[in-house]
Order: C-alpha cells, then sequence, then structure tokens
C-alpha cells in the first residue's frame, strides 16, 4: 500500500496522516468487506471510522488495518438484528425487557413445526370444510381450569379490552377504587375501560372494599363486576378487599357478569415453592366467574398470549365481537401455547417448562452450578456470592427466592464498565449491578449457558 503520511506524533499531523478513502477500498481487507456489503455500505463505515479517528486524533494515528477493523466491526454492528437473544444473569426470571418466559423444547418443536408450511389452523380435516382457530386450545383450557369455554387473543391487556368491549359497551363497570392500576408501559385499567367503551363507577377507597360497596352500586345500568389482581404492587397494613366469591354472589344475584383479571394467572401454587399465593385461574373459575383472563407468557410459561376462560355464554358473546379477529394470535402462538398447555396436563410442568425449572431449583444446586462456572472462568476477581432473584413480570411482588451469583470486581474498570462489556459479547449477558458488584444470578442462567458464561468472564480478566 502506497505511503499514507509521516506521522510525528502531534494531533494536527497525525489526523493529516490518516489515510483516504480510496486508499483503505484498495486493501485486501476492504475487497473482502466489497464481497459481503453493498459498496455504499462499506464506503460509509470506512468513512465513519476515518471520521471517529480524525476526530480523537491526539497522537500516533491509526494504522489502516486498525481503521478497517473498525469498519468491520461497524458492518457487523449493523448487520446484526436489533432484536436478539440474550443471557439472563439478572435473577429475575420473568423479565419483561427480556422477553418474559423462556419456552420449553416442546414448545418450540411446536412452533417451528407450524412455522415451516401450510397447517390446518382453520380448517376441518373431518368435514373438508372451513374451522376455526379458536378451538386447538380450548379443550386443555377447560380442562386445566374447570371451565365451560376458552378463548384465546394475542395478551392479557387486549383480552381484558375485549372482554369489556363484548360484556359492557355504552354500560357500567363497577370497580373498586384500590385496583384502578397502572401496569407496565403505561397501561391503566381506567383508559381501558374508556377504550372499551364501558363507563367506569368507582367504589369503596384506596386501601379498603367491602363486598356491600359493589351492591350499593349496583343500577339498571351496571353490566360487569370488575376484579383486578394488584399483581405488580402489594398494599399492606389497614386493609380489605373483598372476595371473589362475594362478587360472584352479589353479581349473578342481580343478573350481572363477574370479570376477573388475573394477570399473571398461575396454574401450579406458588406456596408449593416458598412463595406467597397466586391467584389461579381454577380457583377463580370455582368461584363463579364468568370471564378470568390472564397471560400466556408470565407464569403460565408458554408464549405471548391473552387467555380467557369461564361460561359459555360469556365466552361465546366475546367471541363474537368484531374486535376480537383483530386481536387473534397466530398460527404459531397457538401450537407453542398447546404444547405449554400439555406439560400440565402431562403434571410435567417444574421440570419442562424453564419458568418453573428456575423457581423450583434449590440454593444448593444453584451454589453448586456459580461454583462451577467460577472455577471455569478461572478469574481472579469472580468468586461465587449470595444472591435473591425475582419472579417478576408482574407476578409475586416482594416476593424473593434465595439464589447465588457469581460476582464480578474487577480491579481497574467500574462496574458500569464491566456491565457494558458483557452486554457487548455475544450473544449478550445482561447482568445486575448491586453493591458495587456485577452479578450473575444463575437462577435466570439456563444450565447450558454455564460455560458460555465462564468463557465471558475468563475473556474478560485480559480486557
Amino acid at each position: 500500500m502506497a505511503d499514507v503520511g509521516t506521522r510525528d506524533g502531534t494531533g494536527e499531523d497525525a489526523r493529516r496522516s490518516l489515510p483516504s478513502i480510496g486508499q483503505l477500498l484498495e486493501t485486501e481487507t476492504a475487497r473482502r468487506l466489497l464481497q459481503e456489503f453493498p459498496r455504499a455500505t462499506v464506503v460509509d463505515a470506512i468513512r465513519s471510522a476515518v471520521a471517529d479517528s480524525r476526530e480523537r486524533a491526539t497522537g500516533e494515528p491509526p494504522s489502516p488495518e486498525t481503521l478497517l477493523a473498525n469498519a468491520s466491526a461497524r458492518l457487523a454492528r449493523g448487520d446484526e438484528p436489533s432484536l436478539r437473544p440474550v443471557v439472563n444473569a439478572t435473577g429475575i426470571i420473568l423479565h419483561t425487557n427480556l422477553g418474559r418466559a423462556p419456552l420449553s423444547a416442546a414448545a418450540i418443536r411446536a412452533m417451528e413445526r407450524l412455522a415451516q408450511g401450510y397447517s390446518s389452523l382453520e380448517f376441518d380435516l373431518q368435514r373438508g370444510a372451513r374451522g376455526s382457530r379458536h378451538g386447538h386450545v380450548s379443550d386443555l383450557l377447560c380442562s386445566l381450569t374447570g371451565a365451560e369455554a376458552a378463548l384465546v387473543v394475542n395478551n392479557n391487556a387486549s383480552a381484558v379490552l375485549l372482554a369489556l368491549a363484548a360484556l359492557a359497551a355504552g354500560r357500567e363497570v363497577v370497580i373498586s377504587r384500590g385496583q384502578l392500576v397502572e401496569i407496565g408501559g403505561g397501561f391503566r385499567i381506567p383508559d381501558v375501560l374508556r377504550q372499551s367503551g364501558a363507563r367506569l363507577v368507582e367504589v369503596g377507597t384506596t386501601n379498603r372494599t367491602y363486598a356491600e360497596d359493589y351492591a350499593a352500586a349496583l343500577t339498571d345500568e351496571t353490566a360487569v363486576l370488575l376484579r383486578v389482581h394488584a399483581s405488580n404492587f402489594r398494599v399492606v397494613g389497614f386493609t380489605h378487599s373483598a372476595s371473589i366469591e362475594d362478587l360472584a354472589a352479589i353479581a349473578h344475584r342481580h343478573g350481572r357478569l363477574l370479570v376477573d383479571d388475573l394477570g399473571s394467572g398461575s396454574l401450579l401454587p406458588t406456596e408449593r415453592f416458598g412463595l406467597g399465593h397466586e391467584p389461579m385461574p381454577q380457583e377463580s373459575v370455582r368461584a363463579g366467574a364468568d370471564v378470568v383472563c390472564f397471560s400466556g407468557d408470565k407464569l403460565l410459561g408458554g408464549p405471548q398470549a391473552g387467555i380467557l376462560v369461564g361460561g359459555e355464554q360469556a365466552i361465546a358473546a366475546i367471541t363474537r365481537h368484531p374486535l376480537t379477529r383483530a386481536l387473534r394470535p397466530d398460527k404459531v402462538t397457538l401450537a407453542g401455547l398447546r404444547a405449554t398447555l400439555a406439560h400440565y396436563v402431562r403434571q410435567e410442568a417444574e421440570t419442562a417448562i424453564p419458568v418453573w425449572r428456575m423457581i423450583s431449583a434449590t440454593p444448593d444446586e444453584l451454589g453448586a452450578r456459580a461454583s462451577a462456572i467460577a472455577r471455569a472462568a478461572g478469574s481472579p476477581f469472580a468468586h461465587v456470592a449470595d444472591s435473591t432473584a425475582a419472579v417478576g413480570g408482574g407476578s409475586l411482588p416482594g416476593e424473593v427466592l434465595p439464589s447465588f451469583a457469581v460476582a464480578l470486581e474487577h480491579p481497574t474498570r467500574s462496574c458500569a464498565q464491566v456491565a457494558e462489556w458483557l452486554r457487548h459479547w455475544s450473544p449478550p449477558i445482561v447482568a445486575r449491578v448491586a453493591h458495587d458488584r456485577v452479578l450473575l444470578d444463575v437462577r435466570t442462567i439456563a444450565p447450558n449457558e454455564d460455560q458460555f458464561v465462564a468463557d465471558a468472564i475468563e475473556a474478560l480478566a485480559s480486557w
């Protein structure tokens, strides 16, 4: 390559000594890049690399090889999709920002199989005529919850919106003031009520609402009593809430409907794992709720979905509403959801569904894995530390699970720098910073990711 200039160490001369874009394009490295990417894209990447070096030039200018490596990295980052797999080392099991529930192997296989070609999504193979997508999972949902009918839409927010639009548009919905909650993304129950066309009637107070408050609010315009589970916060102290049984009795005595928005909706008793009680859909159905709404990608452990179960007439009315078509799930979601539900039917959810495997993992198991990762990494600044994990995802607020983490205390880098370095590993590792340490909580790291995490820690030691 031609001489690219004299390098005398001064900032101005260093800038003048930088090679031209044309010179860099003549190199073998650039020719390889031009075979992978459009010429304009390569030129832009090289130009950006040179401009960045020019702005920061204070001494010896970078070599052509360094500039081209910078350009190659820019091209690689640009070619990398923004939606990528990551390692969740935060200790938050249902991390909304990281996609909530990871799926079981059976669910992944079922979704892949359906994605590869055509399917019987809306085709009745027995009759050879048009069928309904809504029947593919309703049998399992009814069997598991005891409901008469079931419907699946694209998430729980839309499930609640659809239920109210179908059952209470233009009429009143009675709800406790203590349940006018906001969940993630600014989603507020009062806003949902307005969008559904229903009129909000608030009863009780923030901390105490009684069954008689609901009964006193009933008018000829009342269509629905609505209970919303406070899934992402907890009010303690001088509190009272009307039971689901009392609300069902009031609603049915007066010819009204009861809709129960559970949010997470666990099909397994969470007390079994040392956690507080999370309301279960089958409990609400037994108590007399006409419609119960919950998520598919939280404690259920499946793909994103909104699930409605309940009485046959109420679910039929919701299914007929025009919004149902706009909110319907696709074939891949239904395949993954059915495979997930099948784990519960076979009573293998604790071992087959990743969310429940994480929740049920014992401290001894987690401590052993953390120790093995630290040993494999062979890093002087990595050691095992106690940790606490959370279910997350708007489930069991305030509840924690004892856990173990690999703690990183780099001698020359800050916690923020270490966490950023891990996020740039491929695939990225998302950690938690606490008490001036970077923590990699093994409860949310899949066992098959342990060696990968150890390799990252080992590489970090040489940074």
